[in-house]
């Protein structure tokens, strides 16, 4: 790997490997600011590593600050509620993204015009300790390199078409499990993982379906496909620190959530930066 810290811009910062993926940056002194890192670095950074951990640093004041931060990364993409998702348990949930529960792995901005390049998730405060909550992210680039040919041939002849409705919006979004990385057309995985149709617990289950195999192999694509995303040499499950900051690589990871104790005060925020230009998402249908 680079010895990043060999980045003019990042010279005076110990960058250190995260595994099984990603970087961190720790705050050299009490009172080191994040807008003293420069933007440019950080970026690369990102999309060579694909997540960026930013830890010890003093934390942004509010959502106003955050968005505003989020800016120097490029466009953040705008939502009814503004550019900061207060990602926080409800009482009584409509969606799961509100609920304790797990959350499977997907891809951000399925459902949307523009699919963000970036993820900024601010901790606000992180649960206790045995209480779950981790983000977990899934490097499919590595995913497909490491998988046998013909199961990564099996999985390319599937196509995916998902449909969810919640506050926000009510969409379709068409996509092949394999497909190209935007800009540099590396092989990734777009995948909205399902969920157990028998699960009462889970918040608005989204309506996928799958095509392109027999129906009796879709149960195989399924199994193999979970088992590869969630191995955990391709897997980084990051345990939450109040005041973290982590970026992550949209456009080549899955992420999700693991469930949390009901009630524990897991509280991030989460800005979406769109790329330059911003993509346009090539699978909606509605």
């Amino acid at each position: 790997m680079t010895d990043d810290r060999d980045v003019p811009a990042l010279s005076r910062y110990d960058v250190t490997p995260v595994e099984p993926f990603g970087v961190a940056i720790r705050a050299p002194e009490p009172g080191a600011r994040v807008t003293d890192l420069d933007v440019p670095a950080l970026r690369s950074l990102v999309r060579a590593h694909h997540v960026l951990l930013l830890r010890g640093f003093e934390p942004f004041d509010g959502p106003d600050e955050l968005s505003a931060y989020c800016e120097l990364w490029g466009e953040p993409s705008v939502w009814p509620f503004g550019t900061v998702l207060e990602l926080v348990e409800k009482e009584r949930p409509e969606d799961h993204i509100f609920d304790s529960s797990y959350m499977p792995m997907h891809w951000d901005g399925m459902y949307r015009d523009h699919i963000p390049e970036f993820q900024v998730f601010q901790c606000v405060h992180a649960p206790g300790a045995g209480e779950g909550g981790e983000t977990t992210f899934s490097h499919t680039t590595a995913v497909l390199e490491h998988t046998d040919p013909r199961t990564v041939e099996r999985w390319s002849k599937v196509t995916g078409t998902y449909h969810r409705a919640m506050e926000y919006y009510d969409s379709v979004t068409v996509s092949p499990l394999v497909t190209a990385h935007p800009t540099h057309g590396a092989p990734v995985i777009r995948y909205n993982e399902p969920t157990a149709a028998d699960d009462s617990d889970f918040v608005n289950h989204p309506d996928l379906t799958f095509s392109g195999v027999p129906d009796d192999e879709l149960a195989e694509v399924h199994r193999s496909l979970r088992a590869a995303l969630y191995d955990p040499a391709h897997l980084y499950a990051h345990s939450w620190r109040t005041g973290d900051l982590v970026i992550t690589d949209n456009y080549t990871l899955l992420h999700g959530r693991n469930a949390f104790t009901s009630g524990a005060p897991r509280h991030l925020r989460r800005v979406q930066v769109l790329g330059t230009p911003p993509l346009d998402n090539p699978g909606l249908v509605r």
